[in-house]
């Protein structure tokens, strides 16, 4: 069974609001946690599609989904028009993207995204694509591995971190998570008043470029409002500054937005108390306008939270 919990899951049925007989896309659907919630407020007369860049990720979410109405598709969600496009679907009613990375792939060292655990310095989400972690710290210069920690993980220390790298591969390759961990250790002192480990904001970084995490993410907000019917809902859920940034700037679009959530929706107590990752996530909401601008009319109703409904006639799936 997966280990993952999904964040804000209230809150996400709420603000994304699905309605029986809809077409809803979960652009990153991981462990499949919210597609299940997601697919049962549809229906069967409602559709699901479930898009992951990690074949692990798919394998586990067909078990949870097993007998839904969902189509599981393996892609980046910036490939969504793409993925629409071949599935012969015209936009949908509502989509949902969370940007975290899931608790099994945390828990899994041969992924190299925890520097709690010992294993192969790789961080890539999709495992055919790209080049593992190891390879941009064995390959880079002094200066732009300075430049990766501090654009990608805000590391005040970047400078310092990326002059150790060079001098240490100098003797030998760094591999693993936990050399790369304990050498940033060595050279940056853990603040008594932030406790985080020291690591935390260089392994963010190198797995952001090595996922081009923000290119895609903003290829993806380019594209969604194509991906939805004018009405439609899409909610985000972001996990650090740099993709809360991006997903704010593209809501605040008046022309193609109406914002739902003026400031992102977090956690509770209870949920940070009985999920500890999720204490980080940041929730916003907007509602796809119609063509000619926000204050359209919609069925007399004005383009905002309280009046937007979508609905669509039933569909019936081929099995994913």
């Amino acid at each position: 069974m997966p280990l993952h919990v999904p964040v804000l899951p209230n809150e996400v049925l709420h603000w994304l609001d699905p309605q029986p007989g809809q077409i809803v896309v979960d652009a990153t659907v991981g462990a499949g946690g919210h597609a299940r919630l997601l697919s049962e407020r549809i229906g069967p007369s409602g559709r699901l599609v479930g898009l992951d860049q990690d074949p692990g990720m798919l394998a586990l979410a067909r078990e949870r989904l097993q007998g839904m109405n969902v189509t599981l598709v393996h892609g980046n969600f910036e490939e969504l028009p793409t993925v629409l496009q071949s599935m012969q679907l015209g936009p949908v009613d509502a989509v949902l993207a969370d940007l975290g990375f899931s608790s099994d792939q945390i828990a899994n060292p041969e992924r190299g995204l925890s520097f709690q655990l010992d294993g192969p310095l790789d961080m890539r989400l999709d495992p055919a694509r790209g080049e593992p972690a190891a390879a941009l710290v064995q390959r880079l210069h002094e200066k732009e591995l300075a430049d990766l920690f501090w654009q990608f993980g805000e590391e005040r220390h970047s400078r310092r971190i990326a002059r150790k790298i060079v001098e240490v591969r100098q003797q030998e390759k760094i591999e693993t998570t936990g050399q790369l961990a304990e050498l940033v250790r060595r050279c940056v002192p853990r603040s008594k008043r932030h406790p985080i480990d020291p690591a935390t904001r260089v392994f963010q970084a190198l797995r952001i470029a090595v996922n081009d995490e923000l290119g895609a993410l903003e290829r993806f907000l380019n594209a969604l409002p194509d991906c939805l019917k004018p009405t439609g809902r899409a909610v985000v859920i972001s996990f650090h500054s740099l993709e809360d940034r991006l997903v704010k700037r593209a809501f605040r679009q008046k022309e193609i937005w109406q914002e739902l959530t003026k400031k992102p929706v977090q956690t509770g107590d209870e949920e940070t108390r009985n999920n500890p990752r999720a204490r980080s996530a940041k929730l916003r909401a907007g509602v796809r306008c119609q063509e000619s601008g926000v204050r359209n009319q919609v069925s007399g109703i004005r383009c905002q939270e309280s009046g937007v409904r979508n609905q669509v006639s039933e569909v019936r799936s081929p099995d994913s």
